[in-house]
């Protein structure tokens, strides 16, 4: 916590310190942030290096390293599942959604596949360099978008209309598994192509997307949670398509605005979702905005569906995700990628304190002390149960798909 964000009042009383038997909750960070404040601010004691611990916020890193070798006790927590990047590379979550819809298609009909039609047109370059091609002739005069699959902050990212700027995939995809051997250049990385949402929604004038949080408890059976604060990130320039170089007109990401010139990091670039909502509502009416978020609920659900079947379920790991979603000027909501390790660092004192109130509730269902713990959160969609209204924690809320209430 920096000494310019004040400590959420609530962090600040603990009356009762949360235990498991007769001791206090021993838990590791990976981050020296929020989250940081938050585990502290609930009376559990912060333990280093090797020291046995019974929560533990942690990166991908350790996951992919550590994870498969560490022994942990019944109730130990961790923040990950083993392989979480199937929903969170962008590669793979688009290749899960493919298979996810034609199997819809197949047992349901094209009318339940249609309700998956909420990513843009995606592929993985150079591996589909081929197939990109005849859909680009087929769409003359479009613009793309080009991302690395494992970065983010919006490293990386690019937007073109000429086949000629990205010659690097082209020429790594003609090549055989030999050449590729013997070629001194080291590959290509590799990126996902998207065809560009060029119709965005604009609010004075200006791109936004919303970050939308949801945790992940179980995967057999699902059950996960809709967090209902979040909020809406603006670009720093107003929206045109004659600049398509300018990164402050096209991407989001606060890492990228805060190095504009004019970024003010009191004010920011953020909107609240209440804030958005009541602004939709007043443009559009209430039964519009309701729609759209029908179809967020969608998303949230056939995402976490997609990949159901091959997620390593562990009784010790939950997810929270980041989701993007960008809305086009129909107000229809599109996936832009899913967060495994959203950003939980605090721009400003409201950015802190929601991530605050954030973090307070997550950590509520997933605490390994549980059964001592009074627990109001329930779930938004849970395998065999039928949808549940939101109940109150903490003055705020984690809520059902069922009541359509995010914003």
């Amino acid at each position: 916590m920096s000494r310019t964000q004040k400590q959420p009042s609530y962090l600040g009383k603990v009356a009762q310190k949360k235990t498991i038997g007769d001791r206090v909750v021993r838990f590791r960070s990976a981050l020296s942030n929020t989250i940081l404040d938050v585990l502290k601010g609930r009376g559990w004691q912060e333990v280093q290096g090797e020291m046995e611990w019974d929560f533990y916020w942690c990166d991908v890193g350790w996951m992919r390293e550590v994870f498969d070798h560490y022994y942990m006790e019944e109730h130990c927590r961790i923040n990950h599942f083993r392989n979480h990047y199937e929903l969170t590379r962008k590669n793979l979550m688009v290749k899960n959604l493919k298979k996810f819809r034609k199997q819809v298609e197949r047992e349901q009909g094209k009318l339940e596949a249609s309700k998956c039609d909420f990513f843009p047109t995606t592929f993985e370059l150079p591996s589909e360099y081929h197939m990109f091609v005849e859909e680009f002739k087929r769409n003359l005069g479009s613009l793309w978008i080009m991302k690395p699959i494992a970065k983010a902050q919006g490293k990386g990212i690019f937007l073109f209309r000429k086949l000629k700027d990205i010659t690097d995939w082209k020429k790594e995809s003609y090549k055989s598994q030999e050449e590729r051997r013997n070629d001194d250049k080291e590959p290509v990385e590799t990126y996902i192509v998207q065809k560009y949402i060029e119709n965005p929604y604009l609010i004075g004038g200006k791109k936004f997307d919303l970050r939308v949080y949801v945790l992940v408890t179980s995967y057999i059976p699902l059950k996960a949670w809709l967090y209902r604060e979040g909020f809406a990130r603006f670009s720093n320039t107003r929206y045109s398509l004659d600049s398509i170089d300018d990164t402050y007109i096209h991407l989001t990401n606060v890492a990228v605005q805060k190095t504009a010139p004019d970024y003010d990091p009191e004010k920011g670039c953020k909107w609240s979702l209440n804030q958005l909502r009541q602004y939709l509502i007043a443009r559009h009416g209430i039964e519009a905005v309701e729609e759209m978020l029908k179809k967020m609920d969608d998303i949230f659900i056939y995402s976490l569906l997609c990949v159901q079947k091959i997620m390593i379920n562990d009784k010790h790991c939950f997810e929270l995700y980041g989701y993007d979603i960008m809305l086009d000027d129909k107000l229809k909501p599109w996936l832009i990628e899913t967060n495994a390790s959203p950003s939980l660092t605090a721009s400003n004192q409201e950015d802190y304190e929601l991530k605050c109130r954030l973090l307070e509730d997550t950590s509520l269902p997933v605490a390994p002390c549980v059964g001592r713990v009074e627990c109001c959160v329930m779930p938004l969609w849970s395998d065999g149960c039928s949808p549940v209204k939101y109940l109150c924690l903490q003055g705020y809320f984690f809520v059902t798909l069922a009541c359509s209430c995010l914003l």
